[in-house]
């Protein structure tokens, strides 16, 4: 039986579903989850995939932070893969209770619209940490004019210590998340990004894997791979190269073309191979 849908769907509803209070905080959350996922997942096209969508929602949930309402139609478009893939996607994601979907209507027929689909706060299980204890109330302190100027005073030199500090850092994902273009994928960015710290090296080793990636409709400018399976063809290539490199082979032309070599080869044998190809389609 159908459920009643009580939640319209207008700008003070997705203020309330909001569960973060900064952008930051939401970042972190996802990071957490892109772990999560790739111990949980064992295949890793579905990996990308589920990774992938995570981004797309984090990126399309900054007005009300952590609260996305995407038809699953653009989603599908912007992934470029089917409407019953990002079915599927979603349902997992909501069974490893990393999202939510609230069903909504809209206001002026009532009628059904997207779904409201929410980023989940991370539950202390997932972070093998033990959960926080609140602290007890303290009295409230009264807030007066001297009091507001010191707290100002306090957070502008807070702010500028922070500021300096992420110059410092040693965190590659932040580094990434700042400098890397956003046409290249999250998970082979960070994945590169583990080997090379220049954003221009990574995004010239995903620009291989797009020339790689031949017209096959020049009617249609179809090409032979969609980009989900870009991204499982890349990550794995880059896996193989990492290996190669490992083991010291001499690469006579340069990194980028012997990356080639290989991306091309796996282009060739996945192209024929049905598995692959209705998986990723």
């Amino acid at each position: 039986m159908k459920k009643r849908i009580d939640v319209i769907a207008n700008e003070e509803s997705y203020n309330t579903l909001s569960s973060f209070t900064d952008i930051e905080e939401l970042n972190k959350t996802v990071r957490v989850y892109r772990d999560v996922i790739r111990m949980e997942i064992k295949r890793s096209d579905v990996q990308s995939r589920l990774i992938a969508l995570l981004e797309l929602l984090k990126r399309h949930s900054c007005k009300q932070i952590g609260v996305s309402y995407m038809c699953k139609n653009t989603i599908a478009a912007k992934l470029e893969i089917s409407y019953k893939t990002v079915q599927r996607l979603m349902k997992k994601l909501e069974d490893l209770r990393m999202i939510r979907q609230v069903p909504m209507k809209r206001k002026k027929d009532m009628m059904q619209t997207a779904n409201a689909i929410i980023v989940q706060p991370v539950k202390d299980e997932m972070t093998g940490k033990a959960p926080v204890k609140k602290p007890k109330k303290c009295p409230a302190i009264k807030t007066t004019t001297v009091f507001l100027k010191q707290n100002i005073k306090n957070n502008k030199r807070k702010a500028v210590a922070q500021f300096s500090h992420v110059g410092n850092s040693v965190d590659n994902s932040l580094k990434q998340a700042n400098f890397v273009a956003h046409w290249v994928p999250g998970i082979f960015s960070n994945l590169v990004g583990s080997f090379y710290e220049k954003a221009e090296t990574i995004q010239e080793f995903w620009k291989v894997i797009k020339q790689c990636n031949r017209v096959v409709d020049y009617s249609t400018n179809k090409r032979a791979f969609t980009r989900g399976q870009e991204i499982a063809i890349g990550t794995q290539a880059f896996k193989e190269f990492a290996m190669k490199i490992k083991s010291g082979v001499k690469m006579h032309k340069g990194q980028f073309a012997y990356f080639n070599g290989i991306v091309n080869k796996l282009m060739n044998n996945l192209y024929f191979d049905a598995d692959f190809m209705d998986n990723l389609n």
